[in-house]
């Protein structure tokens, strides 16, 4: 089986970062070694049946213990850029108060190991895992967690920032809050989540600039361009949210008991709740008037506008898919809106079920450039789970993962020629690891891992990755 070749039609610019991701819980392992405290994943794999299989990330990769080994593969494939996660309950087990010494100085050898391969560290406070201890102090439903993360933030940035330029608060709110550990139970303990996991952000971007103004700050979002789904079968076609409906007949035309314009305000309500409810506040300093005007308010207090509001250094966009929404009707005649999955329309998708919809990143890109003053981009993650396979010769031969990331970093090369400013690029995932609820059953990685042994194996996409990424640097420094 032939794998693609590094593609040479975009060239990306000069000091563009190439890199891969990964997040603390799925890779670390070593869940109560050296003082680390109880995380609430570590909680949630413990005490509950949520995790398929009954995973759990005492080991996971056991990074913690081959970080040498793994920073050399990185070396392998090339790549000048790794973004991170800091397990918070690893450097500070109950959230506040005491630091851990040997917590501290793992990630302080992490960081020393990158710099001298050559490696620009991107470092995430918060990738879902907080302290348990947190937890039972109310978590993200006590506005004080505001305050403890952006104290934890500034420490951080005063303890590594002469060495880590690059800083993500938190990794995709929108999961955070409905990946919350215990889930709230009331609407209201839901709003609050959502309202102090912003907060917390924009407060930890002003703790991580008094460290250090210099340092560049962002927020990691999950963003799915939003299309609505038009009529239904085969013939069924999708239009952008807020998207002109220019096809014949369209005005009024019924689907069941749904007009095309019922089918783009479903997609205008997905693009709010998935995209804007997050964007907005954060760039134009407002909530969207949807969130305004639902029947459960956030508690917003004076002045947290204006720190949410604090402009980040750059947007951090984690893109996989996009949502097709089709209308629904509300017992009061209202319009709200479904998810229609890839599986349903009959669309390509990954083990993960996400439709493999490469233009909805060039899409994406554009819309945060264009609605929100062009800010500085990193795409954060981008991958693709499939069962891989390994031959009889120990190779792994996933041409569709290189595929997969080919299309996906061509549709970077036209939004930079459209003018967004994305400064980098990080493939999800640097290794197979445990993918949270759904266990060990989905290999998002560049990286095979034999979850048995922990032996790593780069796979041919790594390779591909490794030649486009060298093929791409040396055009930028001929």
């Amino acid at each position: 089986m032939t794998h693609p070749k590094p593609t040479a039609t975009t060239a990306f610019p000069p000091h563009f970062l190439w890199g891969a991701a990964t997040a603390p819980y799925q890779i670390e392992g070593a869940w109560n070694e050296d003082g680390k405290g109880e995380s609430n994943w570590d909680w949630r794999a413990h005490h509950t049946s949520q995790v398929k299989g009954g995973a759990t990330g005492d080991v996971a990769v056991d990074h913690y213990h081959r970080w040498t080994e793994d920073v050399s593969l990185m070396q392998q494939l090339g790549l000048n850029a790794y973004r991170f996660g800091i397990a918070w309950s690893r450097v500070q087990p109950h959230g506040t108060g005491a630091w851990n010494p040997k917590g501290l100085a793992f990630y302080d050898r992490l960081i020393d190991a990158l710099l001298l391969a050559g490696i620009t560290p991107l470092i995430t406070l918060c990738h879902y895992d907080i302290p348990q201890a947190l937890v039972e102090r109310g978590g993200w439903i006590n506005r004080d967690m505001t305050q403890w993360f952006a104290d934890y933030a500034g420490a951080m940035a005063r303890r590594y920032g002469d060495r880590v330029r690059w800083w993500a608060t938190l990794n995709e709110p929108i999961c955070i809050a409905d990946g919350f550990v215990p889930a709230p139970d009331d609407p209201k303990d839901m709003a609050a989540v959502q309202h102090h996991l912003l907060l917390a952000h924009g407060r930890g971007v002003q703790a991580i600039h008094a460290a250090d103004p210099a340092l560049k700050v962002g927020l990691v979002t999950c963003l799915w361009p939003a299309h609505a789904l038009l009529g239904a079968g085969p013939t069924a076609i999708t239009a952008k949210a807020g998207e002109r409906l220019q096809f014949a007949g369209a005005s009024g035309e019924r689907s069941g008991n749904f007009t095309p314009e019922d089918a783009v305000e479903a997609a205008r309500q997905a693009d709010v709740a998935i995209n804007r409810a997050f964007l907005d506040p954060i760039y134009l300093g407002r909530y969207p008037t949807d969130i305004l005007n639902a029947p459960v308010q956030r508690p917003i207090q004076e002045g947290d506008l204006a720190t949410i509001g604090t402009r980040p250094d750059f947007m951090g966009i984690n893109y996989y898919s996009r949502v097709v929404a089709a209308p629904l009707r509300k017992p009061d005649g209202a319009i709200s809106w479904r998810w229609v999955g890839p599986a349903e329309r009959g669309a390509p998708h990954t083990t993960m079920g996400w439709e493999i919809y490469p233009e909805g990143l060039r899409e994406i890109i554009l819309s945060v450039h264009r609605d929100y003053g062009a800010p500085e981009i990193l795409i954060t993650e981008n991958g693709i789970a499939q069962e891989d396979q390994v031959d009889i010769h120990g190779r792994i031969q996933d041409t569709y993962r290189s595929e997969y990331l080919k299309s996906h970093l061509e549709q970077i090369g036209l939004a930079l020629a459209d003018g967004a400013q994305v400064r980098g690029y990080c493939a999800w995932s640097l290794l197979d690891n445990l993918e949270w609820d759904m266990g060990w059953g989905q290999r998002f990685g560049l990286i095979y891992v034999d979850y048995k042994t922990l032996n790593r194996t780069i796979k041919d996409s790594g390779r591909w990755y490794r030649d486009l990424i060298a093929s791409q640097l040396k055009a930028s420094h001929d």
